[in-house]
């Protein structure tokens, strides 16, 4: 039996694609029902299968993921990323060519990944090479140096990443082709890190909207979470008065907003800070890098 919950749950990943659909299938019933095949099948199962299904290197995915390679690929995608529709020639073969290979479509005026799934697998192989980095470094960044009983300290965590960033940021920018996007790339690599201990990460992309929004889950905790650009004097307004507006989503009075200043040569001092401010009696915490 599938319960209309799983079912809702299906759709809102896949968006009908076929492949993800019968991928997320068959992870049901040869994995997380096969010694109990009369299970009803959540909402809960069907989260972890998906779940599961992104963690994992199908060659449908690499396939497709190989063409983020290809600059005409990169030039819809990194936009995308970023969240900046004027950066996307929509009549252009580029536009064409990536809707196409199904990596992305168009809601209502916002070019998105196709489905919520691909914008995961997107982030995941093109922030790969940053936690395999990572790994290798001298520092650490477990879990448990971010705990405080059983819930994150976010702000600790993100002091940890501009200090990292203000050490690390310009050679690591230098890694990648989509430079434009490597920022949020790299912060959600490292977030990425911390919580394998035992976290997931949900992330919502989309050009259009001018950012990057992502939301931590541990165990019975929810941390939103903006990632944006800084081109002007008008990021750090809207910025906040957004990041109020995504916490309201999943029920939280304290997010947070990260604002990677990309303006003409910021000096440090400009760049770094840390600032609170209060929305409809919700805490928005700004960390500049």
């Amino acid at each position: 039996m599938i319960q209309d919950g799983a079912i809702d749950i299906v759709w809102e990943q896949t968006q009908g694609q076929p492949w993800l659909v019968n991928a997320t299938a068959r992870i049901i019933v040869d994995e997380l029902t096969a010694n109990a095949p009369m299970t009803p099948v959540t909402a809960e199962i069907a989260s972890k299968a998906i779940q599961t299904m992104t963690l994992r290197r199908y060659p449908h995915f690499d396939s497709l993921m190989a063409r983020l390679k290809e600059d005409r690929v990169r030039r819809i995608i990194e936009p995308v990323i970023v969240g900046e529709l004027g950066a996307i020639k929509r009549k252009s073969l580029d536009y064409e060519f990536t809707k196409d290979l199904g990596l992305i479509r168009d809601d209502r005026g916002c070019v998105e990944p196709a489905n919520p799934i691909y914008g995961e697998v997107i982030i995941r192989i093109l922030s790969g090479d940053s936690q395999s980095d990572l790994d290798e470094m001298k520092e650490d960044y477990p879990i448990p140096r971010y705990l405080k009983g059983d819930a994150i300290d976010i702000d600790v965590l993100l002091r940890d990443f501009q200090s990292f960033w203000r050490a690390n940021g310009e050679i690591w920018e230098e890694k990648y082709d989509y430079k434009e996007a490597a920022p949020l790339l790299i912060l959600q690599a490292f977030l990425q890190r911390v919580v394998n201990g035992g976290g997931m990460v949900i992330r919502e992309v989309g050009s259009g909207t001018g950012r990057t929004d992502l939301c931590i889950f541990y165990k019975d905790h929810k941390y939103p979470i903006e990632l944006r650009i800084r081109r002007d004097t008008t990021t750090y307004a809207r910025g906040v008065e957004q990041t109020a507006r995504y916490m309201d989503k999943f029920g939280c009075t304290d997010g947070w907003l990260v604002i990677f200043d990309q303006r003409k040569n910021p000096s440090w001092d400009e760049r770094l800070f840390v600032n609170t401010e209060t929305v409809d009696n919700k805490t928005v915490t700004v960390f500049g890098c």
